[in-house]
């Protein structure tokens, strides 16, 4: 299993209900819909992430600040930032960091293929704080140094690269628009600090 379908798994029941509640939308479809999109977030990751310097920032920010779930989980989290409302903006600004130039262009597509529309940008702003969490307890968990951080998200874009499809040709074009291959990791890692220390 790699790291979205992992990821996918746990929000399985509750989670993906409170999801598909906030927006309105059928349980399904929001699954449907995140399986097309969480391979996108991942792998832009991944582009950072093979930079040493890109993988020693992440794994420095998921180590000190993203720690400490506990018990509550990422669904926890999830309950959290629907609870306070604010998830919403914050994880907009996650968002914004991790796919640059093209998140219009990845919204678009994805909202068109998965029927969600419009729907699609505050879904993706509710998983983006999710994905750094759940990074975060691989890294603790896996006991991963930057290298490894680096190489285990480096399959992963590989992985969804290889597999084509929409998330493959997605990242593609993600990738190829922003050209220099570094996403802006530092104030990204900031935002995601910021939002899950105010837990």
């Amino acid at each position: 299993m790699n790291l979205s379908e992992e990821l996918l798994a746990q929000l399985q029941g509750a989670p993906l209900q409170q999801m598909a509640q906030q927006l309105g939308a059928g349980t399904d479809q929001v699954q449907s819909a995140l399986g097309q999109a969480l391979p996108v977030l991942f792998g832009a990751l991944g582009q950072n992430a093979a930079q040493p310097q890109g993988a020693a920032d992440l794994l420095g920010a998921l180590l000190k600040d993203h720690g400490g779930s506990g018990a509550q989980g990422l669904g926890g989290l999830l309950g959290g930032l629907l609870g306070a409302g604010r998830g919403g903006n914050d994880g907009a600004a996650i968002l914004g960091h991790m796919l640059g130039g093209a998140r219009s262009q990845v919204e678009s597509q994805l909202g068109q293929a998965s029927g969600l529309g419009d729907k699609i940008g505050p879904l993706l702003a509710m998983v983006a704080p999710l994905v750094m969490q759940f990074l975060s307890q691989r890294a603790q968990g896996g006991h991963l140094d930057a290298g490894g951080l680096g190489q285990l998200l480096g399959q992963e874009k590989a992985s969804v690269q290889q597999q084509g499809g929409l998330a493959g040709g997605l990242l593609g074009s993600l990738l190829d628009q922003n050209g220099d291959g570094k996403l802006d990791a530092g104030d990204l890692f900031k935002l995601g600090a910021s939002l899950l220390g105010k837990r």
